[in-house]
């Protein structure tokens, strides 16, 4: 599914997105700046304008001490809080939205689409962990399904081997009796 890029690069990304920000704004990253580094032609190619914005708009939730400036210690625990307890699937959609995933659409609608299936412990959140279990899961099943398929599929046990075009080797109950009556 290639979800171990997800958690990595969200965190990267909000990381260098706010360092980048936090070091043209010594006296603190508020939402002013915020708006004025996204706007700032000299930041066109160098800001990651998807974690800009998801900052700029998850600002009153980041910081949590309510000063109107998000502070590395505030930083730091939201990139902890997402690597330890995972995302919403408000907070994926909006992260995708923003193209700051780094996901294929495939691979987001995915986990989407199985988002409270891969929630095993139904905290309204997804880690690392369960998307990496339901994966490994699916996996499985899909092998389990592809064999039960093909073993109910599987004609061999009547008239021998698929794959053998030797015909005066072994047969099968049904080809031996055939072929026993025929000679008689």
């Amino acid at each position: 599914m290639g979800n171990s890029n997800l958690f990595t690069g969200i965190y990267a990304g909000l990381t260098n997105t706010y360092a980048q920000l936090a070091s043209q704004y010594p006296n603190g990253l508020t939402l002013d700046n915020i708006l004025e580094a996204r706007n700032d032609s000299d930041n066109l190619y160098s800001l990651n304008q998807s974690f800009a914005s998801y900052l700029q708009t998850n600002f009153n939730n980041i910081d949590k001490d309510g000063d109107g400036v998000i502070s590395s210690t505030e930083m730091t625990n939201l990139t902890n809080l997402i690597s330890s307890q995972g995302l919403t699937k408000a907070e994926l959609t909006q992260l995708y939205a923003s193209g700051a995933s780094g996901l294929s659409t495939d691979t987001i609608n995915n986990i989407l689409e199985h988002f409270d299936d891969m929630d095993t412990n139904h905290d309204g959140r997804i880690t690392q962990e369960e998307i990496s279990a339901y994966t490994v899961n699916s996996a499985r099943q899909e092998k389990v399904d592809e064999y039960a398929h093909k073993a109910a599929t599987n004609m061999s046990v009547f008239y021998g081997s698929d794959s053998s075009s030797d015909t005066s080797g072994t047969y099968s109950m049904l080809s031996y009796r055939y072929k026993s009556s025929s000679n008689s």
